[in-house]
C-alpha cells in the first residue's frame, strides 16, 4: 500500500477545491464555536457520513444502492471502498447548512438605533429541534444541486467516481439518495448537539463579530452552491442549473430580508448579559 502522507498529498492535488472548503470550515468554526466544538463537529459529521456511505454501497441504506468506480484509486486516499474526501465533504456542508439555519432562527438584539443585524448565539436555539430540522433541510437542498452534477463528473474535472445500478428519477439520481442526506444531517447533528451540551458553555464575546462569523458560514454554503451551479451550466446542463437557481431564489430572498430585519424574529434585550452567550476562542 502506498505511503499515507504521499496518498494524502495526491488527494490534495486531485481535489484542491474540497480542501479549500474544508479549511474554510475549520477557520470559521474556530471563530464561531472554538476548536473543541469544531473538532467534535468534524468527527461527528465525518464518521456518520462514512458509515452511511459504507453501508449504502453494500446494503443500500440510507442513500439507496450506489457504487464507487474506483477510477481514482492510487490518485487519492480511500478508506475501504469510499474516497476519503467524499465523506469528509459532508462535514463542511453540514456546518455551512447549520450556519444558514442559525441565521434564520437565532434571536436578534432589540436595539432600534443599530442598523446592523446582531444575532445572539442562544444555546437553547443552537441545539434545538428547529435548528436540527432546518439544518438537515438545507443540507438536503444543496445535494439536490451537487449530486446530479457530480454524477456527470466524466464531463468535468471530478471524473466518473460513482454511479447507480439504475438511473434515478431526478436527473439520474434516485430519490432515496436525498433521504440519505437528510438522515446523515439529522444523525450527525444530533450527536454534535448531545456532545455540545456536555462541553463547557461558550463564553461571551462580541455580538456583531459573532454575526459576521455566521455570515462567513453562509458564504461557505453559497460558495459551494455557486461552484456547483457554475459547473452545471458549464457542462451544458441548463435545465438542471435553472432548477437549482429556482430552489435557492426564495431562500436567498428570505435571507436578505432577515439581514435587513424585515422578517418577524424573537428579540432579546441588549442589556441582558445572560441572553448573550457568545463564542469563546479556545
Amino acid at each position: 500500500m502506498e505511503d499515507f502522507p504521499l496518498l494524502l498529498f495526491k488527494t490534495f492535488l486531485l481535489r484542491p477545491y474540497v480542501f479549500m472548503f474544508l479549511v474554510s470550515f475549520l477557520i470559521i468554526g474556530r471563530l464561531l464555536i472554538g476548536w473543541q466544538r469544531t473538532l467534535v463537529f468534524l468527527l461527528a459529521g465525518w464518521i456518520t457520513a462514512f458509515l452511511c456511505e459504507f453501508s449504502s454501497t453494500r446494503v443500500g441504506v440510507p442513500f439507496g444502492f450506489y457504487y464507487y468506480t474506483g477510477s481514482t484509486v492510487g490518485q487519492e486516499l480511500y478508506i475501504s471502498n469510499v474516497p476519503f474526501m467524499d465523506s469528509l465533504s459532508f462535514t463542511f456542508l453540514l456546518f455551512a447548512s447549520y450556519c444558514l439555519a442559525l441565521m434564520f432562527l437565532l434571536p436578534a438584539v432589540a436595539a432600534p438605533a443599530r442598523r446592523r443585524l446582531e444575532l445572539v448565539l442562544d444555546p437553547n436555539v443552537r441545539t434545538s429541534w428547529a435548528s436540527l430540522l432546518l439544518t438537515a433541510t438545507f443540507l438536503t437542498f444543496i445535494d439536490v444541486v451537487i449530486d446530479p452534477v457530480a454524477l456527470r463528473g466524466d464531463r468535468w474535472f471530478l471524473g466518473q467516481i460513482y454511479g447507480y445500478p439504475a438511473p434515478g428519477l431526478y436527473f439520474g439520481i434516485p430519490l432515496m439518495n436525498f433521504v440519505g442526506w437528510a438522515v446523515v444531517g439529522l444523525v450527525a447533528l444530533s450527536i454534535y448537539f448531545y456532545l455540545d451540551r456536555r462541553l463547557p458553555p461558550l463564553a461571551p464575546a462580541d455580538g456583531p463579530a459573532m454575526t459576521t462569523y455566521l455570515l462567513l458560514g453562509c458564504a461557505l454554503y453559497y460558495g459551494v452552491l455557486v461552484f456547483n451551479l457554475t459547473i452545471t451550466f458549464w457542462i451544458g446542463e441548463t435545465l438542471l442549473g435553472l432548477v437549482g437557481v429556482m430552489i435557492y431564489l426564495p431562500i436567498t430572498i428570505l435571507l436578505l430580508l432577515r439581514l435587513v430585519n424585515r422578517m418577524p424574529t424573537p428579540m432579546v434585550s441588549v442589556s441582558s448579559p445572560s441572553s448573550r452567550t457568545l463564542p469563546v476562542h479556545s
